[in-house]
């Protein structure tokens, strides 16, 4: 285990900095120069963060917290379900990036929980639809069920035993969030 470059609360005020510039000057500045590509080229990558969120394309974690190349390690699935896949991803980048923050992030409108609450699904979606109604069980309230959803995917990430550990010996947190769609706003849970 790398020591953090920064620590998970000045990871969070940065995210809460990022959204706040991100919804009150509706610019968004990422250098893509060449030096600064092959900057993370050569030095490989050193994320401050590590966002879970839904697939959804309105959902854009650089943009919605300002952040640029390198500054956040991003898994998008739909529904911001977890699974092996996502966990093993989420304990390489807090063991071998030293990234001292997790974040679920799940949002409004999702269309993810909209057919978990009123669709039954075939095929492979089903997983996922399957995941969100263990987390939101009866739930019907839209937003109620999103947080639901992210509470769960954050109970998911905390059974981890390297989680665990990391959170114990190098104050590694797991946080939920919300982003909002009409207003651009992240509500950390």
């Amino acid at each position: 285990m790398q020591s953090y470059r920064i620590t998970a609360d000045e990871a969070k005020k940065r995210l809460k900095n990022g959204n706040l510039e991100y919804v009150y000057t509706n610019r968004f500045v990422c250098d893509t120069s060449i030096e600064h590509l092959k900057k993370f080229s050569e030095n490989g990558q050193q994320p401050y963060a590590i966002i879970i969120t839904c697939s959804d394309s309105r959902v854009v974690p650089e943009l919605i917290f300002s952040a640029g190349i390198g500054d956040l390690f991003v898994i998008r699935v739909a529904g911001n379900v977890i699974d092996s896949h996502q966990l093993g991803s989420i304990e390489y980048a807090a063991e071998h990036l030293g990234t001292g923050l997790i974040v679920v992030l799940g949002h409004d409108h999702c269309g993810a929980v909209d057919a978990a609450i009123n669709h039954e699904p075939d095929g492979y979606i089903k997983y996922i639809t399957d995941e969100i109604v263990k987390a939101i069980g009866n739930e019907k309230d839209e937003v109620k069920a999103c947080c639901l959803n992210v509470k769960h995917s954050c109970e998911l990430i905390e059974h981890s035993l390297q989680i665990q550990k990391d959170e114990r010996e190098y104050g590694l947190k797991v946080l939920g969030a919300i982003y909002h769609l009409e207003s651009g706003e992240v509500e950390f849970l």
